[in-house]
């Protein structure tokens, strides 16, 4: 069959005046063949017909018209699912290598008569007009912080016009961390655009029994910035698209540092937070030119920001516990029966007290979980040690593994009333000395097989420079004359 290739090279050739032989033989042409192209000065394309034709029998023509009919009736099955149907109902008629052909038919009947599909508008953004904003979820990506596994989020604030953008670590979609991370991007941009678009939040953004209107907080946040308020529809994520594909865009080039970087833990959270601070800077180098232009046009910030936070007040109980957002914490024991002020921000708790913060807490993620300090009761536990067997929260009071390992040695030995007396008097130690140093003496004692009991303890404390560090280790050099006498047969494995 002659190709486009060959009568464009046929033409050329004949340009330079070759003759009609000469030009048919260097482009693979018989002679004739040659000269009916030339004289028709069409393209092979142009000349053949359209393939209107089978060249074989078509396995489904007897059953199609069924399987449009139920495409009709849902548009959204599977040619797969519609194969296997066929499969079912005329059973040996239809091999499996025959998929792909049904497969080609549903496609065709899908862009020829198939419904209309979803039609996507670009816009055309102007400067400082929106900001865009979503959380996104860091998971995949393996970060850890000194060998721990780091589960958090990225509140992602990005300017659709110039593509410029910034994240907030975080740990849930509250409130509270959606109010610290949009007021990081704006203070970090240094104006206001404005109007804010966000998804559809329930917690965060909008009220659950009247989806149309901003919850109070966040109406009150805008209102400070002076921002307009917009989210988009549900189930609609291409609405606040921007943010999307910055999304993707953000994690790819994050996953790529780290690669760089050729280890993805960190020492502590504020090396990681730098070093997403680097990348951020790096990712919009290209993008001030256009931020300039949005620069030029943003509104001015107030003139300080807003607390990022949910405000509490709660009567300490009996128990020396307050209960914040489904959550219990302790407190110290003196504040019982007493009314306390609590400040949750998005990853801490602040406890006030007659203005003064009394203590800070890392903040719970979820509900009905409870976080209790030795510290705030351990005088009274002292006291009452036949409380500490069945105590609700008695596993919060185990602050390493070791601590329960010395419980457990301790009840096994003297019993449950002697052993909580013991272990409470060790716990007592480590809320008044040094709770590191009670469980290098513990590993010590451990160690060396002695009995674990609090005197013991309190010894070892007293004999600090004679606890060896964990992490010296003693290994001996490898005789690797042994390998050599293993390879050559002279040492027998």
């Amino acid at each position: 069959m002659v190709t486009d290739r060959q009568v464009r090279r046929l033409r050329e050739l004949m340009r330079r005046g070759k003759t009609l032989a000469l030009a048919a033989a260097k482009t693979g042409m018989d002679e004739k063949t040659a000269r009916r192209y030339m004289r028709l000065g069409k393209l092979p394309s142009e000349v053949r017909g359209n393939h209107r034709w089978r060249t074989r029998e078509d396995p489904f023509g007897d059953h199609w018209d069924g399987v449009r009919s139920m495409l009709e009736i849902n548009p959204g099955l599977e040619a797969k699912t519609l194969f296997e149907w066929l499969q079912r109902g005329y059973p040996g008629q239809f091999s499996d290598g025959q998929l792909r052909t049904l497969q080609r038919r549903v496609k065709v009947w899908r862009a020829l008569e198939g419904p209309a599909r979803e039609v996507f508008f670009p816009q055309v953004y102007e400067p400082g007009k929106l900001c865009q904003s979503d959380f996104t979820d860091m998971r995949k990506l393996g970060v850890t912080i000194q060998r721990c596994r780091f589960d958090h989020l990225i509140y992602h604030f990005v300017l659709p016009y110039s593509n410029w953008e910034t994240g907030t670590v975080c740990f849930s979609e509250c409130f509270e961390s959606l109010s610290e991370g949009l007021q990081n991007g704006l203070w970090e941009l240094g104006g206001v655009p404005e109007a804010h678009r966000t998804d559809r939040l329930t917690t965060a953004v909008q009220k659950t029994d009247h989806p149309e209107e901003f919850t109070r907080r966040y109406s009150a946040l805008l209102g400070h910035y002076g921002l307009r308020g917009c989210k988009i529809q549900a189930g609609k994520p291409h609405e606040n698209g921007d943010v999307e594909q910055r999304h993707h865009r953000f994690k790819r080039a994050l996953d790529q540092s780290l690669m760089l970087r050729g280890s993805r833990d960190f020492a502590d959270r504020g090396h990681y937070g730098r070093f997403l601070e680097n990348l951020f800077s790096q990712l919009n180098a290209g993008r001030q030119a256009r931020l300039s232009d949005e620069i030029a046009v943003l509104g001015k910030l107030p003139q300080a920001r807003l607390e990022a936070c949910k405000r509490f007040e709660v009567r300490v109980g009996k128990g020396s516990t307050i209960r914040v957002n489904h959550n219990v914490y302790s407190v110290p024991s003196r504040l019982i029966g007493e009314k306390v002020g609590v400040r949750l921000y998005s990853d801490h708790l602040d406890v006030w007290y007659a203005q003064r913060k009394v203590e800070t807490m890392g903040r719970i993620r979820g509900e009905g979980r409870h976080r209790i300090n030795y510290r705030h009761i351990i005088e009274w536990l002292i006291r009452k040690p036949g409380a500490f067997e069945h105590y609700r929260y008695r596993d919060d009071l185990f602050p390493t593994s070791r601590f329960r390992m010395a419980y457990d040695h301790l009840r096994e030995r003297y019993g449950p009333v002697r052993g909580a007396r013991e272990y409470l008097a060790i716990l007592e130690l480590a809320a008044t000395e040094s709770e590191a140093g009670v469980d290098d003496a513990l590993r010590m004692l451990m160690a060396g097989e002695v009995t674990v009991s609090a005197e013991a303890v309190e010894t070892t404390l007293l004999s600090q420079g004679q606890i060896e560090p964990a992490t010296e280790v003693a290994v001996e050099d490898v005789d690797l004359s042994l390998y050599d006498g293993l390879l050559t047969g002279e040492v027998r494995a």
